[in-house]
């Protein structure tokens, strides 16, 4: 079954949270935001600009070709739409319904915003990958066995059986599918998060990467999630 047809059947037209009161020009100050378009259960359909705001009404300017290309008779769907906002360092959540147009264009209908948080919003996926994660310099310098937890454009999380502090650095290496190049980013350890047990997991952002880095990183999300699904 396919992603359009689940959602359809899912519902996607329904709203979650009711929209806050925003003044009539603060949807325009998003133009140009980079933004995930996600299901309401949380599935990742593509990445995309926000682009051509007027009122409730945008478009959004498809970066990814690797997100499953809807039929050709699709009907408008209500999805999540969220992204991040470098002025203010805000995370933007909205709702929107969207159809598809020609060259990877979508039309956005009814857009809402619904919230502003201060987390980053990146769409994560979950996994439990076996990884590595190589340090430099220092008496622990060196390659360490650890999980991928879960990955998103900006960053991702581990549990490793090492103790990492907030700030550290390493190169974390992981090899999403069997028929992928291995990945590499750079990362820091911005959160530590003690799961009781002695078991801890470290929460990370990617550091240096340039468009075509988030660019590889989001086909690859697409793809692992296509094989989930797949599964399921």
């Amino acid at each position: 079954m396919g992603l359009w047809e689940l959602l359809r059947k899912k519902g996607g037209d329904k709203k979650t949270e009711a929209p806050v009161q925003a003044e009539e020009n603060e949807l325009e100050a998003y133009a140009g935001m980079r933004v995930e378009v996600t299901t309401f259960a949380g599935e990742l359909l593509f990445v995309a600009k926000l682009m051509c705001l007027h009122g409730n009404a945008a478009e959004l300017h498809q970066y990814s070709e690797a997100a499953e290309e809807p039929p050709e008779d699709a009907e408008p769907v209500r999805v999540q739409i969220r992204g991040y906002y470098d002025r203010d360092r805000k995370a933007v959540y909205m709702e929107g319904t969207i159809s598809p147009l020609p060259k990877h264009v979508w039309k956005v209908e009814d857009l809402a915003l619904i919230r502003i948080t201060n987390d980053r919003a990146f769409f994560r996926l979950d996994t439990n990958i076996d990884a590595t994660a190589t340090t430099f310099g220092g008496l622990n310098a060196g390659e360490k066995a650890c999980k991928l937890l879960n990955i998103s454009v900006g960053g991702a999380c581990i549990s490793s059986d090492f103790a990492y502090r907030e700030g550290d650095k390493f190169l974390l290496k992981v090899k999403l599918l069997e028929d992928r190049d291995i990945s590499a980013m750079y990362c820091e350890i911005i959160r530590v998060i003690d799961r009781g047990e002695d078991r801890l997991e470290y929460g990370c952002r990617f550091l240096e990467l340039n468009e075509n880095d988030q660019e590889k990183i989001t086909q690859n999300i697409f793809a692992v999630q296509r094989k989930q699904r797949g599964k399921n």
